[in-house]
Formats: C-alpha cells, sequence, structure tokens
C-alpha cells in the first residue's frame, strides 16, 4: 500500500516570520501616525498597545490550543455560537486581508519609487502580488523560507538604525526632544492619548493573523509565535517613536516625513546609505505582509469552505498540496479591488482598521463565550476573565476611536462609510450562501409562476435545481452520544436544523462488551429516539450502535466506511477525563 506524503510542519522561526513580517511592518506607518494624533506621547499610547497587546496572548492561546483548526476568529465562533456569527467574523477577516494585502503592496511600491523615480506604481503593485501569489500556490514550506529570510533581514536593519540612532544622541545631545517635549499637544493630554492609541492600535495588526494556519505549525508552535509577536512590538514600535522624537521635531514629522519617517530617522543619523538600507527594507517587509496576507486567507477560506460556506470548487489542491484556486481568487480581487481605488490607499485606510479592530473584538468574545458554553472543553491555558474585559475594552475604544477620526482628505469619505461600501457586499454573500437552500426554493417559484406557459422549455431547468437541493440535503451528519438525555439530543436536532442542511442524521453510541450497564442505555436511547424522530418529521433518524471504543481510529473508519466526511461529525463537549485533544479527532466539531 502507497504511503501518502507527510507534510513537514512549520518551525518556531518559520511560523513566527509568516505573521511576524505583517506586525513588524508596523513600525514602518504606525510610528509617524502616533506622532501625528498623540504628539509627544506617541511611545506611551504604544506602550499601552503593548499592554493590550498582552493579554491577548493568553486569550487566542486558549482559544486555540482548545480548538486548534484554521480560522482564528471564525472558528471559534463557530464553535461556540451559530455560522452565521462566525461567517460574519470571516467577512471581517477577509476584508483585513484584501486591505492588508493592497495597502502593504502599494506602500512597498512606493518606498521603491523613491528610490526609482521611473517606477510604474501600480503596474509594480501587480506584479508584486502576482509573484507572491505564485509563491503561496509553490507552497507554504517555500513560502516560509522567503518569509524567515524577510524577518531576518527586517529585525537586522531596525538594529542596525538603532545603533546608528543612540550613537548619533551620545555626540549630538537631546536637545531635540527637549524641544519636542515642551511642545503642547492639540487638546487635551487625555484627547491626544485617546486618538493617539486609537491610531496605535494598527501596530498589531498581524497578530491574528498566525491562528489561521495554526493546522500548518509543528506542536506546540502557535504560542510561541504570539510571544514572539508580542516582544517585537513591545520593543520596536515604542522604541521608534521615542528616537523619532529624539532626533526630528514633531511638526517637521507631521508635513514632511510622515510616510517615509523611518528612512528619514536613518538620513539624520548614518546618512544617505543607511537610509536607503531602512528604505529597501520597507520594500522587503511590506512585501513579506503581502505573503502573510495569502497564506492567512487560504488556510481561513480552506476552512470555510469544509464547512460548505464557500463553493467546494474552492477546494481543489494542487501536488503541493496548495489550494491554487483560492490564491487566483484572492489575487484577482486584490488587483481588482487596487484598480478600483486607482492606488489610493488611504481609501482602503477604514476597510482596514476597522475590520482588523472587530475581528480582535470577535475574538475576544469568542473567548468569552468558550469559558461560558464549553467549559469542560479541555485547554492549557485559560485567561483570566479580567484580562479578557480589559482587552476587548481597549479593542473596542480603539474601533470608535477610528470611527471618530477625521479623514486624512477633504474629499473623503469617512473610515465607517467606506467599510461599510466594502462589508456589505461581502457580508450579503455570505448570507446568500448560507441561505441557497431557501433562495433556491424561492427561484424555483417565481420561475413557476413566470414561465408556466413555456414550462417545457425550462423543465430541465426545474429538474436541474431540485437535484442540486436533493444533492446538498443528502449530505449525512453524525452525532456521537454517550447516552445524552433527552434534552441534549433535542439541542442537538435545534442545531442542526438551524445551521445544517441535511435530511439525515446518524445517532451513534459505542459501547463496550463488558460493561453491563450498556443495554439500559441503549434502550433508553431508543426510547428518546422514537420521540425525536416523531418530533422533526423532517430529518430521518438512524441509530447505530457499535460495540468498541470511541476514539480517532473509528471516526477515520466510520468515516470512509459512510462517505460522510469528519468535519459534518458532532460530539458534545468532553470533559477533563476524556483521552484524545480535539485535533486528534480530525476536525470533528462541538455543538453541545
Amino acid at each position: 500500500m502507497k504511503m501518502r506524503p507527510v507534510h513537514k510542519k512549520l518551525n518556531e522561526l518559520q511560523a513566527t516570520a509568516i505573521c511576524g513580517n505583517d506586525i513588524s511592518s508596523s513600525v514602518l506607518y504606525v510610528s509617524a501616525l502616533s506622532i501625528i494624533y498623540a504628539g509627544k506621547y506617541a511611545w506611551i499610547t504604544l506602550l499601552i498597545v503593548a499592554f493590550i497587546l498582552f493579554l491577548y496572548q493568553k486569550i487566542y492561546a486558549e482559544v486555540v490550543c482548545a480548538l486548534p483548526l484554521n480560522g482564528g476568529a471564525y472558528n471559534a465562533l463557530l464553535n461556540t455560537t451559530s455560522k452565521f456569527m462566525a461567517s460574519f467574523a470571516a467577512t471581517l477577516t477577509i476584508l483585513s486581508y484584501v486591505a492588508t494585502s493592497v495597502i502593504s503592496a502599494n506602500e512597498a511600491m512606493h518606498y521603491l519609487h523613491s528610490l526609482w523615480n521611473s517606477e510604474p506604481v501600480i503596474l509594480s503593485t501587480i506584479i508584486l502580488l502576482t509573484f507572491f501569489a505564485l509563491l503561496t500556490i509553490l507552497g507554504i514550506r517555500e513560502s516560509s523560507k522567503v518569509a524567515t529570510g524577510i524577518f531576518i533581514f527586517h529585525l537586522c536593519s531596525i538594529v542596525l538604525l538603532t545603533g546608528f540612532i543612540v550613537y548619533f544622541l551620545i555626540n549630538n545631545g537631546w536637545s531635540t526632544f527637549y524641544e519636542n517635549w515642551r511642545l503642547p499637544v492639540n487638546g487635551s493630554i487625555g484627547m491626544a492619548i485617546f486618538l493617539g492609541f486609537s491610531a496605535s492600535m494598527l501596530g498589531i495588526s498581524g497578530f491574528e493573523s498566525s491562528a489561521n494556519y495554526v493546522e500548518e505549525q509543528a506542536e506546540g508552535v502557535f504560542v510561541k509565535t504570539l510571544k514572539n509577536m508580542w516582544v517585537i512590538v513591545s520593543v520596536i514600535n515604542p522604541l521608534m517613536a521615542f528616537l523619532a522624537i529624539a532626533i526630528i521635531p514633531i511638526p517637521e514629522i507631521k508635513e514632511l516625513h510622515s510616510d517615509v519617517l523611518l528612512s528619514q530617522m536613518g538620513n539624520i543619523a548614518g546618512g544617505y546609505y543607511l537610509g536607503w538600507v531602512i528604505s529597501v527594507d520597507a520594500v522587503i517587509v511590506l512585501s513579506g505582509a503581502v505573503l502573510t496576507s495569502f497564506i492567512g486567507l487560504t488556510g481561513l477560506l480552506e476552512r470555510m469552505t469544509l464547512d460548505r460556506i464557500m463553493p467546494p470548487f474552492f477546494l481543489k489542491k494542487n501536488k503541493r498540496n496548495s489550494s491554487y484556486r483560492i490564491i487566483i481568487l484572492f489575487l484577482l480581487i486584490s488587483i481588482s479591488v487596487l484598480l478600483i481605488t486607482k492606488g489610493r490607499v488611504e481609501v482602503l485606510a477604514g476597510v482596514y482598521t476597522i475590520s482588523f479592530l472587530s475581528v480582535m473584538s470577535l475574538f475576544a468574545i469568542g473567548n468569552i463565550l468558550l469559558k461560558v458554553k464549553r467549559a469542560k472543553l479541555p485547554r492549557k491555558y485559560k485567561a483570566n476573565w479580567l484580562a479578557v474585559f480589559i482587552a476587548l475594552t481597549g479593542t473596542l475604544i480603539a474601533l470608535v476611536g477610528n470611527i471618530y477620526i477625521e479623514p486624512s482628505k477633504e474629499d473623503m469619505p469617512s473610515n465607517f462609510t467606506i467599510f461599510l461600501e466594502y462589508f456589505i457586499p461581502g457580508i450579503l454573500f455570505i448570507i446568500f450562501m448560507l441561505n441557497r437552500i431557501v433562495l433556491l426554493k424561492l427561484l424555483l417559484r417565481l420561475l413557476r409562476n413566470i414561465f408556466e406557459p413555456i414550462r417545457v422549455v425550462f423543465l430541465k431547468l426545474h429538474v436541474s435545481i431540485n437535484q442540486t437541493i436533493e444533492r446538498i440535503n443528502a449530505q449525512e451528519f453524525v452525532f456521537f452520544t454517550r447516552g445524552d438525555n433527552i434534552s441534549n439530543l433535542n439541542k442537538v436536532m435545534l442545531y442542526i436544523l438551524k445551521n445544517e442542511n441535511t435530511k439525515k442524521l446518524k445517532l451513534v453510541t459505542v459501547v463496550d462488551k463488558n460493561d453491563k450497564n450498556a443495554e439500559e442505555v441503549v434502550e433508553s436511547l431508543k426510547k428518546d429516539i422514537e420521540f425525536l424522530d416523531k418530533e422533526y418529521p423532517d430529518i430521518t433518524i438512524e441509530f447505530v450502535k457499535l460495540y468498541g471504543k470511541f476514539g480517532p481510529d473509528l471516526v477515520q473508519k466510520l468515516s470512509k466506511k459512510w462517505n460522510i466526511p469528519v468535519n459534518f461529525m458532532f460530539i458534545g463537549s468532553p470533559g477533563d477525563h476524556f483521552p484524545y485533544r480535539i485535533e486528534q479527532l480530525g476536525g470533528v466539531r462541538l455543538i453541545i
């Protein structure tokens, strides 16, 4: 028998590099952004952001280690609420990734344009997006090698820049810092810190990415990526804002250097060549953020497709185990958004900001729901209740602040208006996919009423739609029960009616031949199922009694025997004595 190839998973450096390029590239714009709104208090607002991110470490660790599947906030909400709420979070995540890819690629090419004036920015952006799409199609292992090289180069560049600035300060003193510190802030100190904090929260964009490809990471790596990203953000972002205030007057930063602040810091501290190195670094690491978007979104859409929210067309993989159809679709969407906005990335700033902060907030909400609704689910890490509420409050305050912040240009609509222009079409598509059976039936009724006179012509179309409905409803689902009471079994039926399109359900119990009480449990289950069969006539319930032991091997065996995917098999939340981790069951879902 030919063995299937085992795909080697990402180690700590590789996994950190992929998400780290996104979050560490934020220093290129968040330092200036925080100074614009908070002035001399910018580095303080960035330290507050680092504190909020410290709290989110445990929040992400608890959820993802309890449910170690791709999808991030989508996966957290899918296993604690409904498909619609999970899809709501997924839509926000997708918008965030689209905005990230376009903004990062375009900003990288703007930095390149500052080095090479004849470079065509729009065309170069399209080429860059296409390059990273092809790299992702080659496989995540190959992508991680490029990401690691970019990540190391970026950190070295920041260390080099810091060293030159410290040397510059030793020789030239702190006069610029003292002059900046004596400058008054616009409005009150509290408002300056509030707006600066809201803007500075963009400095942690990318933190959510690691959760979207956790299945590609080796065991224990995910939590390490969270810690590594926190250390990077906590050190680099406040430090660069502090050093910028130490060597450049704040009015000059706001008026002249907001787009290329770090390059200007290099020019002042180390001359033209250091400024050139920092510009090259900006081009490279912003390009790395594009790669993060492709990898993160691919993991999310794969999971959504497995859950039948996206069409199964997208699950096709190449020889390198890459979902190339998802990657190509993302590339086309990114290019179309770039052309529609004509390269004005500030138009996407509202989408990027609100989407990202909403996803972070929803993840905290997912953590709360996991604590309440899946309390018995084993998890290695637990976030303190107070920490969760503080972190959630922090992201909600930043979300309100970014909605409050005025557009950077007078002819631009508000951030929230731009966000809605992109969010509404996305969520409408998701609503359509979730309710496609109802919509197909409405379409069928409409066709009957309109085209009755020419019924014969449309007979084939009528048959095709019915076959589609039957094919969707023909998918059988499985619930493994240990002898749940009628109340729990009723919850299972209600969940399936509300969230899944099916007419068939297998209720399976696995009993030990040596268990004297097993037959009593089975007889009780039979009576409960007879009652449920009458209460839910639209679903055919088949009771299956198996002798043996429930575990991963049995799940895989039954999946192959019955031709039912594992992610269409459900269990109740296991307790502390359950012998297997949830990921060992291959994707079995929790519904009670």
